[in-house]
């Protein structure tokens, strides 16, 4: 449980989407379109039976809103089918994509230290606020000021499914979790981040 600063913020669940082949290898995978795989389609099915199973009645007062990468959008129809609601009825946002890794996408930390091992004593130091080399690359803190704005728009129950990042960019933003905190804080793919009132906790 953690001591929130929600504000107005109506009841908010967010779900990060199943693992992937990628997340099993540690591979940063970012913006890259990469599937879930059976453990991955079973851990959204696991959310899905949690929101049913609590949210029962109450399903048609909640939005929602994925990430429109295929990870996200995938698990959120599992989601939607295991509550029995159209697979395919949600919203999506590109503001909630997850962080661009840049140059170092598709690897691993292993191989990263052996082609930019002072980039990744760099990030070591700074994880929230490093930006990996590449045109497109962004920090946590820069992920953080892109969702901001979707989280702000939130005025309706809604169940939200994107990444790793933007669960982090929630609890630095919405949980008082100190941004290098946020960084490296684990984000289950198997559990949801339940915020109500002024508490956000693990369900």
């Amino acid at each position: 449980m953690i001591e929130a600063n929600l504000g107005e913020m109506p009841e908010l669940f967010v779900c990060r989407h199943g693992q992937t082949e990628w997340n099993a290898e540690g591979r940063l995978q970012g913006q890259v379109e990469i599937p879930l795989n059976a453990l991955g389609q079973s851990q959204a099915r696991r959310n899905g039976r949690y929101l049913r199973n609590v949210l029962r009645n109450r399903l048609g007062e909640f939005r929602f809103l994925a990430s429109p990468l295929g990870r996200a959008m995938n698990t959120m129809r599992i989601l939607r089918g295991e509550m029995s609601l159209d697979p395919d009825d949600f919203e999506t946002d590109d503001r909630l994509v997850e962080l661009d890794f840049g140059d170092w996408q598709g690897h691993t930390m292993d191989q990263i230290a052996e082609f930019d091992a002072e980039g990744l004593a760099k990030r070591k130091k700074d994880k929230w606020g490093f930006v990996p080399p590449g045109e497109k690359a962004e920090s946590y803190a820069m992920l953080a000021e892109r969702a901001k704005p979707v989280f702000e728009s939130i005025t309706e129950p809604t169940v939200l499914v994107a990444h790793g990042g933007v669960t982090r960019s929630f609890l630095a933003l919405y949980g008082n979790v100190p941004g290098q905190e946020a960084a490296r804080i684990d984000i289950p793919h198997d559990r949801l981040l339940h915020a109500h009132g002024n508490k956000i906790e693990w369900v």
